[in-house]
């Protein structure tokens, strides 16, 4: 047995029989659902700097809204905040999330402090594996020069670096999602690629797909969301197009998905790392000489839907024959992503300020996003429930699934006796001639 073999069967093998320990670092909505799914398997060190996170998991509350409390309770990873459990591993996964400024400046700040824990627990043999958004390049640029600086170990020689960059989809460490999709991982050499491959398969019942570079496996992320923003690009012009032609855009969804077999993406407000993927890609075409054209146009569009929607609410509010200074106007809906509470990269923010220069502030709600977290992030105060009544607007921009089961008489108890009431619909989730026969003003994207 050559020793590449060797080093492969050791690390797996001392995994499986709980010799060593896999550590997660960054227990948010891809590294807790990763700890749980590998703490079924083998040891599982779940580290993360925020110390009031760790708590509520060790009390069982399922702060991402990812997995639930009786998964966090019934799972045997251990988690903590305390940064010498990391000796304990010799497999470290870094799953923090980075993230953009306005203007596609990335910021690696998160990823470079985790980098820079794990460097300080790194021993000789250890293997640090890469899950975080990635542009080309910046492991090898930005992330091992930091773990050689602080640990005093050689990559390569010492210590061996992998990547295995995420789908975006947000749901892959689910039961379902892994029994359904390959796992793309790579390493820096055919050795690295090897492990790599081995621990990854312990969860990846779909199998793993092994790439030919860590930099084809970074890019071929960017690419996949590059695509998906781009979608949601061509749907959104799709939309306003259809507002200045008078056509209900679902409408002609509909009839479209006569000739395709599946329009899957429909207009709306961009995810949660479009934005970032897309920063990092146009960053390095730039530095490569070539402008993207495509993808820049592509964002601009996505970026603006905010503004945009905020805007169409205004024109259907002035329809009203109202003083919209004066109109008690309801947001349903902060986070980003339905059915979750994650408010990253969320654009309704862009709806509230561009309201708020026509003088409109609006009560908003929603029922799954820390308040706190919202009210430091964006200055936004949300709301209880309770709070929407004698309304003359609502907008829903984030349908979570409480608030798509509502039907005419649940908004009816929201507009009271107003005699004129406006539902501007963004995801148009809702039945329009349903809303429309009942007096309602009716809008959406």
């Amino acid at each position: 047995m050559n020793g590449e073999m060797r080093m492969k069967r050791m690390m797996f093998t001392r995994l499986v029989n709980r010799e060593t320990a896999i550590a997660i670092i960054g227990l948010g909505h891809t590294g807790l659902p990763m700890a749980l799914a590998f703490s079924k398997h083998v040891p599982v060190i779940g580290y993360d700097a925020n110390a009031e996170r760790i708590e509520r998991y060790r009390q069982g509350m399922d702060t991402t809204g990812d997995v639930g409390f009786q998964a966090i309770r019934d799972s045997q990873a251990e988690f903590t905040s305390d940064e010498s459990r990391l000796e304990e591993a010799d497999f470290y996964i870094i799953t923090v999330p980075t993230s953009t400024v306005r203007g596609l400046a990335p910021d690696l700040s998160s990823v470079l402090e985790a980098t820079q824990t794990v460097a300080r627990r790194l021993k000789v043999g250890a293997i640090v594996v890469y899950e975080t958004t990635l542009y080309p390049g910046m492991i090898e640029e930005a992330c091992i020069p930091v773990l050689e600086e602080v640990s005093g170990l050689l990559s390569g020689e010492e210590f061996k670096v992998g990547c295995s960059p995420g789908s975006g989809r947000g749901d892959e460490y689910t039961e379902t999602a892994r029994r359904a999709a390959k796992k793309v991982v790579s390493g820096m050499d055919d050795e690295t690629l090897d492990i790599v491959a081995s621990v990854y398969s312990i969860i990846a019942d779909g199998g793993v797909f092994r790439a030919g570079s860590m930099k084809a496996a970074e890019l071929a992320q960017a690419i996949g969301k590059a695509r998906s923003d781009l979608h949601l690009a061509f749907m959104n012009e799709l939309s306003m197009l259809c507002h200045r032609l008078g056509i209900d855009t679902n409408a002609a969804l509909e009839a479209a998905g006569v000739y395709e077999e599946e329009l899957p993406i429909r207009p709306g407000l961009s995810g949660v790392q479009s934005e970032a993927a897309d920063a990092d890609l146009l960053r390095h075409a730039e530095a490569a000489g070539y402008a993207f054209p495509l993808l820049r146009a592509g964002r601009h569009i996505n970026d603006g839907m905010g503004r945009y929607i905020a805007q169409q609410f205004i024109k259907q509010l002035t329809g009203l024959r109202m003083d919209i200074r004066f109109a008690r106007v309801g947001i349903i809906g902060f986070a980003t992503l339905v059915n979750n509470p994650d408010i990253r990269h969320t654009q309704v923010s862009d709806i509230v300020d561009e309201l708020q220069q026509y003088g409109i502030y609006p009560i908003i709600v929603d029922p799954l996003v820390d308040s706190r977290l919202a009210y430091e992030q964006y200055g936004v105060e949300l709301s209880d429930l309770s709070a929407l009544h004698h309304l003359n607007a609502v907008l829903v921009a984030t349908p979570h699934q409480m608030i798509a089961d509502m039907d005419v008489m649940d908004f009816d108890k929201l507009f009271g006796d107003s005699q004129k009431k406006l539902l501007c619909d963004v995801k148009g989730i809702y039945n329009r001639e349903e809303f429309e026969s009942q007096g309602y003003r009716y809008w959406s994207l």
